[in-house]
């Protein structure tokens, strides 16, 4: 009785009461995302207080529903596609090798240093934390959101936005590779390769990743159907499905298909030119993305709010929470200060501020495997830290706004090249004609 109450055509829970709920959410994440964009409050927090609301509305109907298969499959699906996205953002060109070298190396060094420091601080302050978990635990605690820093930099001076789109998109892409080699050693621990056979597997994987790229683009180019671009996804999720199976690093394969199809130019030179039909690759590099961002949007919208639901909101108020938080923060922001200020100079605002935590967190925290799971970790130091870094990039990139309307004010309340003229009068001059007296 009680399942057809929730579960039955008119219950709770029924089918149309289901997609009424699913629209809803949908709807108010777009709004969530405008205002977003007028208030640089990211999105994100919006999302997850809508699922802590959904679920104190749940607990007061007793419901109570296990929301983790839905939370692993929209991980692998939203791992994929936030990859995806990343890789077709990347332009490479001669003329950026500098910024994104700088970028790369930033995010890379930034990432190992927080990622060691996070597991210091995880490994002295939780029970059972050996240093090995504590590099797990740390990865997703460290890696940049591209999801909402991308969103929110776009009012930045082109130097700087430029800068935090490949900073944030390597740290995607390095931290989930991290994580990965990482999860893997608990399996070298029983026999594997370690370090080596992680090498291995990487070399392997990107030549499998050009070969199937290369077809790829060349079969799909020739197909004339205009259902092509959902195909094409369901041949990637196969690939990295199949990828996963033998272990090897799959993400590896979407990545490596990102670059191929959003640098064409570059990957088809010489003989392989006259195989690219630039025309229709160019149609696939759209389509794709915005399948890429469209998907990307919906899954980021129901993984935040299912997060926001899953929350034991007790935790918020564990005094060890908040100290290991805090202490995880200010390591966050300690690191970057002495690589921005050894990298980029002395104008490093408001870029210190913005290193928020966001969607690759949560989607990594869930990937840990059982093995590596540790009791004492309390899912409630992922929130303070995704709450934390947001609102501090938030107020950041408010100060930085009023900065700059102050700056643009006072130069408009003095304009430069102009000043007050007035032109010169011509006094007459009265003279008596030499001549008066000859007419």
């Amino acid at each position: 009785m009680i399942d057809f109450l929730l579960w039955g055509g008119g219950g709770i829970l029924g089918s149309y009461n289901l997609i009424i709920a699913s629209s809803l959410i949908i709807i108010l994440s777009f709004f969530f995302g405008e205002i977003s964009k007028r208030t640089n409050i990211p999105a994100v927090l919006m999302l997850i207080l809508l699922g802590i609301v959904m679920k104190i509305g749940l607990d007061a109907l007793h419901i109570d529903i296990d929301f983790f298969p839905i939370l692993e499959v929209l991980g692998i699906v939203g791992l994929i596609m936030i990859v995806l996205e990343a890789a077709l953002e990347l332009e490479l060109k001669a003329e950026k090798a500098i910024p994104i070298a700088k970028a790369f190396t930033v995010a890379l060094i930034g990432l190992m240093l927080s990622i060691w420091t996070a597991a210091l601080i995880l490994n002295q302050f939780i029970d059972g934390m050996d240093m090995t978990k504590a590099w797990i635990y740390a990865t997703p605690l460290s890696i940049l959101s591209s999801a909402i820093i991308i969103p929110s930099v776009t009012g930045l001076n082109e130097v700087k936005k430029e800068f935090h789109i490949y900073e944030s998109t390597f740290s995607d892409i390095l931290g989930i590779m991290v994580f990965y080699f990482l999860t893997g050693q608990l399996d070298a621990a029983h026999g594997g390769g370690g370090f080596a056979e992680f090498g291995g597997n990487v070399v392997l994987t990107i030549i499998i990743s050009l070969i199937a790229s290369y077809l790829i683009v060349l079969v799909f180019q020739n197909i004339k159907s205009h259902t092509k671009l959902f195909l094409l996804i369901a041949v990637l999720l196969l690939l990295y499905a199949i990828g996963k199976k033998f272990h090897l690093s799959a993400l590896i394969i979407i990545l490596i298909f990102g670059l191929l199809i959003a640098n064409k130019e570059l990957f088809f030179k010489g003989f392989l030119s006259k195989w690219l039909n630039i025309k229709e690759a160019e149609h696939i590099y759209e389509g794709l993305h915005v399948i890429t961002m469209e998907t990307a949007f919906v899954v980021r919208t129901f993984f935040f709010v299912i997060f926001g639901v899953t929350i034991v909101l007790a935790d918020l108020a564990s005094l060890q929470v908040a100290l290991i938080s805090l202490l995880i923060i200010a390591s966050i922001y300690a690191i970057r200060w002495i690589l921005l200020r050894i990298f980029m100079g002395k104008d490093i605002l408001p870029q210190l501020f913005i290193a928020p935590r966001g969607l690759i967190t949560v989607l990594l925290f869930y990937a840990i495997p059982k093995e590596a799971e540790v009791a004492g970790f309390k899912p409630g130091i992922l929130l303070f830290i995704i709450i934390a870094t947001s609102l501090i990039m938030t107020f950041a990139m408010i100060a930085d706004k009023r900065r700059t309307g102050k700056a643009v004010q006072k130069a408009n309340s003095k304009p430069i090249g102009y000043e007050a003229w007035e032109a010169p009068t011509i006094e007459a001059v009265s003279e008596t004609p030499k001549d008066s007296g000859h007419h």
